[in-house]
């Protein structure tokens, strides 16, 4: 063992320094980035294997590669400048004898240990396959050099499909991948990581120009499965591995753009492109209109209280201020003037940042309100329920607004509205107000075996009727414009009660649906303490009641909830019938719900944790991890365990998947709070799934909390 031990420690130095000492005095490279991705979608300037190599932070980029019978899609996100995440759906002809085309979900991550010095390599750790069936399984340590600003090259050690060719040492036992050692799949399989043979491999590129690149690489992939089903007769795949080296090019058209051509193994030709994008820079120039400047006042107007008896100054201070208010969009509920104070109470329905509208109100309040006022009250509402109320000096901000905007904060104080005190009443002829638009969307299916995604595009029309304070009926109606989605032909074999297993049958042929019809009632219940009540149709698959109580500080990164539910399954026509309870997998129960955490890092990054009962009566926890951005951008990934075994929830182990949001100001310039959202999941059963609620709490109040506003502040001045 100790001699196995010396020559693993012997290998491992050797391909970590290969790149870092190949040529004296190398040029270090701006943290060794890339925007260019490999056969299996993830950072790399190599064809088949892995390098150290990040993509710049904040990157997204979308895969496809495919040699003849193998294709794979690839999403990639660079999480952090340091750890990237990859979700990948390959599809390989004849692979499984059970099918004609064998689909795969898996996931990888890769960490970088060490940033690339002047004379030594970055280094970085990966998990490929590490969530799925193990297909493609392999880990890696491997280091990559920069040289000359254009030459990188590259040397690393792998485990699994990495360590299957010429390897040179084994650690541990490590079964070879078969279809019947996959049970359900989608576990953790912490027993063969970086466990078995292992195989050095390594590799360099070349760019040629700022648009072209050439690469070599020497693969310890051997694709000992692909050859073994190629012997079965029962399989329908060919292929011959005949050679470790593989070569390639690639070219950039575009920023954003990559495209590739490579051989494979010595006996196969493949191509693959990459579109990539930073969720940092905007598609589109953004089109806001420039604020308004702030008003200096004159000194020796500011003791003038002349206009406090002077109705026509009031009135037209008033109008000036609803004026020019409603010119930057946003919403006027309440408006309170005295001698020395404003108070103002807006809903911001336009911009993704609360601190923008902040913003733009004080500076309104700059130009409107007579001299004599020197405090500024905005008081942030949503749902009819005042959440945080900032003040400012109006000396402070005539004296800040060309200074950094972390000043204009040191300056501002934002309280628990409650807490602050009296707010003004919403004006008079507010209530009833009616809010409606009407526009396209798309409902999606994917995974499915028969055919991997499948999609409606449907037309919605939805309307919000704000019948008084924290009171709105909600109602959203579509229909299908053209799609495929009712062509899904397989039915769940679940053996839970199928709660979501069979979202398939709501997708009927023709006719509208109601996506939504609800009355709701929001309400504070002294500081910190807020409530929602929801009755009606709650989503596509489920009617009933919605209880919530969340408990949130206005200044606070912590915040605790609880939801309690009670549910009945809706006709799959979603018009306004119900469906029995009973279902082939069992009953599904009346109550549900859960207790929450939710916590801000104030990095960007925050954490969820949900615990109690989920839709078909099992028991458990969810987490959710995510990045949000300040122009609206969200990533994030979640994962359910709950009290039923692996063998009951099915395929895929237990409920996991990532989700994304991409606001719509992003897309079109123009300012926005909408947003498009998806949740994406390797595949959809039964087990550990939430009711889906329009409007819970956590996602009303904490944009306008001290956390939140002060992590977009940069905006404060647009």
């Amino acid at each position: 063992m100790l001699g196995k031990l010396r020559v693993i420690r012997k290998h491992l130095i050797s391909a970590t320094m290969f790149a870092a000492f190949l040529v004296p005095g190398a040029a270090l490279s701006d943290s060794l980035t890339t925007t260019q991705t490999n056969n299996y979608g993830v950072p790399s300037g190599l064809i088949d294997m892995p390098t150290a190599e990040m993509a710049p932070d904040a990157e997204f980029s979308i895969t496809v590669s495919h040699f003849p019978g193998y294709t794979k899609n690839t999403a990639t996100f660079q999480i952090l400048p340091w750890l990237t995440g990859s979700f990948r759906y390959s599809g390989v002809d004849g692979l499984s004898p059970a099918f004609k085309i064998y689909y795969d979900r898996s996931f990888d991550v890769r960490i970088r240990l060490l940033e690339e010095t002047d004379y030594l390599p970055a280094i970085a750790v990966g998990l490929q396959d590490f969530l799925g069936t193990g297909v493609l399984s392999s880990e890696y340590i491997v280091a990559t050099k920069q040289i000359n600003n254009r030459l990188r090259v590259t040397g690393g050690i792998g485990w699994g499909r990495l360590g299957s060719y010429n390897s040179f040492a084994s650690w541990r036992n490590r079964a070879p991948f078969s279809f019947a050692g996959v049970g359900t799949g989608g576990n953790f399989r912490f027993s063969d990581y970086f466990s078995g043979r292992m195989a050095f491999f390594g590799g360099l590129s070349y760019d040629i120009t700022d648009k072209i690149s050439v690469s070599a690489e020497y693969s310890s992939d051997a694709y000992e499965f692909e050859e073994q089903q190629t012997r079965n007769p029962a399989a329908g795949i060919s292929f011959n591995h005949k050679s470790p080296w593989n070569f390639g090019v690639s070219y950039r058209p575009a920023e954003g753009v990559n495209m590739r051509l490579y051989t494979l193994a010595g006996s196969e030709i493949g191509a693959s492109v990459s579109l990539s994008l930073n969720v940092r820079k905007p598609a589109t120039p953004s089109a806001e209109k420039a604020p308004l400047p702030v008003a200096v006042r004159d000194p020796a107007s500011i003791n003038d209280l002349g206009w406090t008896v002077d109705k026509a100054v009031q009135e037209r201070t008033y109008n000036d201020f609803t004026t020019l208010l409603a010119q930057e969009q946003i919403d006027l509920v309440g408006l309170d003037i005295t001698e020395r104070t404003a108070h103002a109470l807006i809903e911001n329905d336009i911009y993704v940042a609360d601190a923008q509208a902040l913003g733009r109100t004080f500076r309104v309040l700059s130009r409107t309100m007579p001299a004599s006022v020197e405090m500024f009250h905005i008081t942030v509402t949503r749902n009819g329920m005042p959440l945080s109320t900032t003040t400012f000096r109006r000396s402070d901000l005539e004296r800040l607004e060309n200074a950094p905007a972390r000043e204009a904060l040191s300056a501002a104080v934002i309280t628990d509205s409650l807490q602050f005190g009296d707010v003004p009443g919403p004006l008079p002829g507010l209530y009833p107000k009616l809010e409606w638009k009407i526009a396209p969307f798309m409902r999606t299916y994917t995974f499915d075996p028969d055919k991997p995604f499948r999609a409606d595009l449907r037309l919605r029309a939805r309307a919000d009727w704000h019948l008084g304070k924290g009171w709105i009926v909600s109602g959203s109606t579509s229909v299908k414009i053209l799609g495929n989605l009712d062509k899904v032909t397989r039915r769940s074999n679940s053996i839970m009660p199928h709660v979501r297993s069979n979202s398939a049958l709501y997708n009927p042929k023709v006719g509208p649906t109601i996506d939504q019809l609800t009355i709701a009632k929001y309400s504070r219940h002294g500081p910190n303490v807020y409530s929602r009540i929801t009755a009606g149709y709650l989503e596509m698959m489920y009617a009933g009641v919605s209880g919530e109580v969340l408990w949130k500080p206005v200044d606070s990164r912590l915040a605790l909830g609880a939801e309690v539910n009670f549910v009945h399954p809706r006709d799959y026509d979603q018009l306004f019938g119900l469906r029995t309870r009973q279902t082939p997998g069992g009953v599904i129960p009346r109550w549900n719900g859960h207790v929450s955490a939710y916590y801000d890092f104030q990095n960007g990054f925050d954490a969820t944790v949900h615990a109690g009962r989920y839709l078909a009566g099992d028991w458990g926890a969810t987490l959710e991890v995510a990045r949000s951005f300040s122009n609206g951008w969200r990533f994030g990934a979640f994962a359910t365990k709950t009290n039923v075994s692996a063998a009951t929830f099915g395929e895929g182990s237990f409920d996991k998947g990532i989700f994304f949001s991409i606001p719509v100001t992003w897309l079109i310039g123009q300012p926005t709070r909408q947003t498009f959202s998806d949740t994406i999941r390797p595949l959809q059963r039964d087990g550990g799934q939430r009711l889906g609620v329009d409007g819970r709490l956590y996602g009303v109040v904490n944009d306008a909390h001290r956390p939140s506003v002060a992590e977009s502040w940069g905006k404060f001045w647009r």
